[in-house]
């Protein structure tokens, strides 16, 4: 058989497929959407004349991730406990034998019953992440495991017909966008293809291949053209079914044979968003370039500014994406201090939380979620809405930069400050207080000579601020009463933009795997 028979021969099986599991046959390597909109295609090129960051997305900042699913209910180590479970020898698969017996009579399907989310209320989280001064969210539809938290016709092992029996997905999208907030959605379908492999090594329910719940068990990250199909009809589903305003994908999509797929994903949902009339955003980790989706660091922060917008994932939890017993979570401070960091380099921040596997948010993450929209209620003139200014900042500590680096809290002084804008107003805002005042070096005369001060102000404080213009810089008084907690914001009012003349520090350079 050639290659090109057999690759039509895939995509008519996998269509065939679709036609049993209920879903109307669709040409799903078609990047028109059901309108027949065609602007978007398949290639780089057309996708950068044509795509538009969303001005929703750039002016948000700020929003918040959920990892929930079935791997709450063991609640062990972290989220990829379904694979770990059956890779020999790992504490997860001692820690599986020990409390629920050996693999074969209790598999990770096992947990599915036990994972009724019998207290999730989609309308009390969406109040929470609103609390917190989040702009959108972005609940993960299908995680590693296979397991989808939507109705899905494709994948049978659904949060519909089995377990909490209902469409986790459609009650969040609903509740968040009746809250005003942007709904989007995260799928790691792809990673499903190989993560079970490990339990095919030993007697174990994975062996049983008509459980379709663990993938096509091939070798680690190795894909084919048959995954890529299979890709592109379960995503089109989410993309038909939910319309999403931002889809997040993992790693694994930069891979050689599931680019030309992504490609033609991004075309048919960028064509999907003119008839919908709303902006969208696609979130890759590396592999594409920045100018026609949003590229994103794991666990960690730029160095520099971005041409375009990109955006950090990470958890208020140090070690799991997922509820776990004994999780550590990170203290508000550190989460703003980020924040603040990520917004001044052109980026958002997109905070995971965890719920227990019967849909209730620890008190702790909570607590921490409420802390922080106490602080941006202060100072969220600062951050939403806003650009970046010439600089990111200023200071003797320039903070953590990379993937996976952002477990630690960084200890900032009054020094230490970065800079955002908002028309003709520039924010300071100072990462620790000094009750001696601010000195503010990049607003020396010389500096903001194309432009005049108007007025400062503290956000948060009613107290006069005195200041002064030198050539060391800008001298500013701060009150006896900080206005809040963590950091202050400055508002430093201009007759026009400051700065607008000199040479910006913005950057444009790829996202490279494990980089940054």
């Amino acid at each position: 058989m050639g290659k090109h028979t057999s690759f039509l021969f895939i995509a008519l099986s996998l269509l065939m497929s679709c036609k049993q599991a209920g879903t109307p046959a669709k040409d799903v390597l078609s990047v028109a959407s059901p309108k027949g909109t065609a602007v978007f295609q398949d290639n780089w090129e057309n996708m950068g004349e044509n795509y538009l960051f969303p001005a929703w997305f750039s002016d948000a900042k700020f929003g918040i991730f959920i990892h929930w699913g079935v791997y709450a209910v063991p609640a062990y180590v972290n989220e990829w406990y379904p694979r770990n479970m059956y890779q020999k020898d790992s504490k997860e698969y001692k820690h599986h034998i020990e409390k629920y017996g050996d693999h074969v009579k209790f598999g990770y399907k096992d947990f599915i019953p036990m994972f009724g989310a019998e207290k999730f209320n989609a309308d009390e989280w969406v109040s929470l992440f609103k609390a917190a001064g989040a702009k959108y969210v972005v609940p993960v539809a299908e995680h590693h495991d296979g397991f989808a938290m939507y109705d899905s016709d494709l994948n049978p092992w659904n949060a519909v017909k089995m377990g909490p029996k209902k469409d986790i997905i459609g009650l969040l999208k609903k509740a968040t966008e009746k809250e005003g907030l942007v709904f989007g959605l995260s799928s790691h379908r792809l990673e499903n293809s190989w993560f079970y492999n490990g339990g095919m090594e030993f007697p174990s329910d994975v062996q049983d291949k008509s459980v379709s719940l663990y993938g096509r068990r091939l070798e680690q990250e190795k894909y084919t053209d048959e995954v890529g199909l299979d890709f592109l009809a379960h995503t089109h589903e989410l993309i038909d079914k939910y319309q999403p305003q931002l889809i997040w994908f993992d790693w694994t999509v930069n891979n050689p044979v599931i680019r030309p797929y992504f490609n033609k994903f991004m075309a048919y949902y960028y064509n999907n968003s003119i008839d919908w009339g709303r902006g969208v955003v696609v979130n890759t980790k590396h592999g594409y370039p920045t100018n026609i989706q949003v590229g994103d660091v794991e666990r960690g922060k730029l160095d520099k500014m971005r041409k375009y917008p990109w955006q950090t994932d990470t958890s208020v939890g140090k070690h799991s994406w997922c509820y776990t017993d004994g999780e550590e979570n990170k203290t508000p401070e550190q989460i703003v201090h980020d924040l603040i960091d990520i917004v001044s380099k052109n980026g958002n921040l997109l905070l995971n939380i965890g719920p227990r596997a019967d849909g209730t948010i620890t008190e702790e993450q909570k607590s921490v979620l409420l802390s922080i929209g106490d602080w941006l209620k202060v100072n969220g003139e600062a951050i939403y809405g806003t650009r970046c200014w010439i600089k990111s900042g200023e200071g003797d500590i320039a903070g953590t930069a990379g993937t996976f680096t952002d477990n630690e809290a960084t200890a900032y002084t009054a020094r230490d400050m970065r800079f955002t804008t908002k028309g003709n107003d520039l924010y300071a805002i100072v990462l620790n207080w000094d009750k001696a005042g601010v000195l503010i070096k990049s607003l020396d005369k010389t500096t903001v000579a194309d432009a005049k001060i108007l007025d400062v102000k503290l956000l948060g404080s009613d107290a006069k601020i005195s200041w002064k213009q030198t050539n060391q810089g800008l001298k500013l008084s701060v009150p006896a009463e900080k206005p809040c907690e963590y950091a202050y914001a400055f508002k430093i009012s201009f007759d026009k933009k400051a700065g607008s003349h000199l040479e910006s520090e913005m950057i444009d350079i790829p996202f490279k795997h494990g980089d940054e």
